[in-house]
């Protein structure tokens, strides 16, 4: 075989049914071996940096491996904003490139390690074409394990290169959960017997270990409510002592919970500042952390006892510990504190601001979430507009909510949610952008409308870059420079091929979600005119 066609062997026999990518020199054969040759899906974007942000999708919510394509040069550097949002959210993610020919003056020589240290991604480069095989075997292996994204070079130089059939080899697999030590378990059940006001934090880590139930059963030991981070969102809904999101998202209760807590029990949760509030939450409180990741059990406070270990071994080795010893659980939520989230409102956290032809989003996206199928994955960009979906539109379990915050830019959200339409076919996938964002991202409409991908687009059109109208805004300087003029984005977006409407009243969302059918294949986007003048993140 040719060394592009072990690339594309090698990929299928591991477990890759789909590639994203866009073609060139670099990548072409290898792309045409994957679908043609092996019976890959190869769906192709519009840019490369979209093509990047799809495998992300893909991976984040699909909660396996993501893998994009693109040619050398220009290629590799159009994805550079969309690779470092992946880096900084820990997908599993390879982008497959090759090096330039080596012949002297190509106008697409770039330095392709550079790029992938400049993203903070992994850099792996094929030296020998008897080696391809087992060198994206061993990526792929690297990346499941570490969870950051790696750039594969295979230089064109080596591309014709007759090489053995690769022997078959079976999926790749992730590392096996481990227990706790010991002595860190018992130090920790030390601090958890004597709390008598203990809170069970769960973060993504805990969702992506399959942990919910063993936390549920831990948290009943102890007499715990339960919270989460925004990326381990939902986990415990439905649960009579589910306090939500924590943090900045938290509403006045959950957060009033948490400050009268006197103990947090944290698995697998980053504990940033919008989950701890700039620390507040955990202020005079004893902080007990697991986590599989020694380096963020190392960023602890001193006041944190830190675990080593899976959040699902581990809860359930303190489970039948405690119970054991007897351990009994206190009055820290009680009746009155189950009623009181039974009885809660989203609707009653903020006064509605909607106009005569304008919708407050907030309320916008409260009724969207009693509207839209329950089985859905919701992805967003980033801006302003985003505290209204991460408050109100839920999710069945956490892994089908990504957000492209970790690198603060705004454009990759449309792209990453047809990642994530393409990893789950069989239920809605909703993204939710602003303006300026949507703008950006809308051309990859033309991607979903190509594979039939179930995507609704909602786009928060508030007419402005809505994060530096309110600064301005609140510095007291005039926020007009800040304003857009765009067309409506539903006649851009039917030209594209998919469904679109523009609503600035609640009963044209309501009769603008009665259109929309998940199952037609025709993308559908939901233009809500918005006032930028509206403070979003507001709550009472």
């Amino acid at each position: 075989m040719k060394v592009h066609g072990v690339v594309a062997r090698t990929l299928r026999q591991l477990g890759t049914d789909t590639v994203f990518g866009l073609m060139g020199d670099a990548n072409m054969r290898f792309l045409i071996d994957f679908a043609e040759r092996e019976g890959g899906r190869y769906i192709s974007a519009v840019d490369e940096g979209a093509a990047v942000s799809m495998a992300d999708g893909y991976s984040r919510v699909g909660n396996r491996l993501g893998v994009a394509s693109v040619t050398h040069g220009p290629g590799v550097a159009n994805t550079v904003t969309a690779l470092t949002e992946a880096v900084r959210a820990s997908s599993t993610m390879i982008v497959v490139t090759g090096d330039t020919p080596s012949r002297p003056g190509h106008l697409q020589r770039f330095d392709l390690r550079a790029v992938a240290g400049l993203t903070g991604a992994g850099y792996h480069r094929v030296l020998r074409p008897e080696d391809v095989a087992d060198d994206v075997a061993a990526v792929i292996r690297r990346v499941l394990a570490t969870r950051r994204p790696v750039l594969l070079d295979v230089p064109v130089d080596l591309h014709h290169a007759d090489v053995p059939e690769p022997h078959p080899a079976g999926p790749a697999r992730t590392g096996h959960a481990f227990a706790p030590d010991p002595d860190e378990l018992d130090q920790a059940l030390g601090v958890i017997a004597g709390s008598r006001r203990p809170v069970v934090l769960a973060g993504r880590g805990a969702a992506l270990a399959g942990a919910r139930d063993d936390l549920v059963e831990l948290a009943d030991l102890i007499g715990a409510p339960l919270a989460t981070t925004l990326l381990a969102k939902d986990l415990f809904r439905g649960h009579p002592y589910d306090l939500g999101v924590a943090g900045t998202l938290g509403t006045e209760l959950s957060t009033g919970t948490i400050l009268a807590a006197d103990c947090v029990v944290a698995f697998g949760a980053e504990l940033n500042r919008y989950t701890t509030a700039e620390d507040s939450l955990l202020r005079d409180k004893a902080v007990v952390r697991i986590d599989i990741d020694p380096e963020r059990l190392s960023r602890g406070g001193p006041a944190h006892t830190g675990v080593l270990g899976d959040a699902g071994v581990t809860a359930r080795a303190m489970t039948e510990q405690l119970r054991d010893a007897g351990l009994r659980p206190g009055s820290f939520r009680g009746a009155e504190l189950a009623a009181a989230l039974a009885a809660h409102d989203p609707r009653a956290e903020f006064a509605d601001r909607g106009g005569p032809a304008t919708l407050d989003l907030r309320s916008a996206m409260i009724r969207l979430d009693e509207l839209l199928p329950a089985e859905r994955a919701v992805v967003t960009d980033t801006g302003r507009f985003v505290y209204a979906p991460w408050r109100y539109l839920h999710v069945p379990e956490p892994t089908a909510f990504a957000h492209t915050l970790n690198f603060a830019s705004i454009g990759l959200g449309i792209a990453t949610a047809i990642g994530a339409a393409a990893v789950a076919p069989e239920r809605l996938t909703v993204a939710v952008v602003g303006d300026g964002g949507g703008m950006m991202g809308m051309a990859e409409l033309i991607t979903a409308v190509r594979w039939k991908l179930p995507i609704v687009v909602v786009v928060c059109n508030d007419g402005a870059y809505g994060m530096e109208y309110h600064h301005l805004e609140k510095a007291g300087v005039d926020p007009a420079p800040s304003l857009l003029h765009w067309p409506d984005f539903a006649p851009v977006a039917r030209a594209y091929g998919a469904e679109a409407v523009t609503v600035r009243t609640m009963d044209e969302l309501e009769a603008a979600v009665k259109r929309l059918d998940a199952t037609s294949g025709v993308p559908f986007v939901i233009e809500i005119k918005a006032d930028p003048s509206v403070d979003v993140g507001e709550t009472s």
